[in-house]
């Protein structure tokens, strides 16, 4: 069976990234034993990494090189903000767990769109937060193995995304 539209693909993977200055780094590893799954062309994953595993069956190697304009764009100072600390208060307390530096927040903005945040420091005008992709900038280049390919259940495809392994939700 091959990597195309409406397959459930899992892969592993290295991914490096590279920001021009100090070569290449290793970001993220993942690995055979627990592979990505993601349901083949729903825009679930960046559209270069889908070009270079169509046609890919169980087993086959690929390597795609995506600069930063076709990843994850490029880092956008506009994207820092600083957030006023009363709008971190749960029930009227400032809950200081969450207001640590490195953390990443789900916020959402005021169109109700959903986005992360990580904090960069707090101080007196409040909570200076980074909107930016955490790959914002980078190039990326991945190198893998399709795991596996398999047809995609009707929920899946109704709902756009892989289920996991085997199509079903874990509660």
């Amino acid at each position: 069976m091959k990597a195309e539209n409406n397959k459930v693909v899992a892969v592993s993977y290295t991914l490096k990234v590279d920001d021009g200055e100090s070569g290449q780094e290793l970001f993220e590893t993942v690995s055979e034993a627990s592979p990505f799954y993601f349901l083949f062309g729903h825009q679930n994953v960046l559209p270069k990494f889908e070009e270079a595993i169509l046609g890919k069956e169980a087993g086959e190697a690929f390597s795609v090189f995506i600069d930063f304009e076709n990843g994850y764009g490029d880092y956008d100072e506009n994207k820092k903000v600083i957030i006023p600390k009363a709008n971190f208060k749960e029930d009227g307390k400032k809950n200081k767990d969450l207001l640590r530096v490195g953390n990443v927040i789900p916020m959402q903005d005021d169109k109700g769109n959903q986005m992360r945040g990580e904090i960069l420091k707090v101080d007196y005008r409040g909570v200076h937060m980074d909107f930016n992709p955490p790959l914002a900038g980078f190039d990326l280049f991945f190198e893998g193995k399709v795991v596996a390919v398999r047809e995609a259940e009707p929920v899946e495809i109704e709902h756009g995304h892989a289920h996991g392994p085997d199509g079903h939700h874990h509660h």
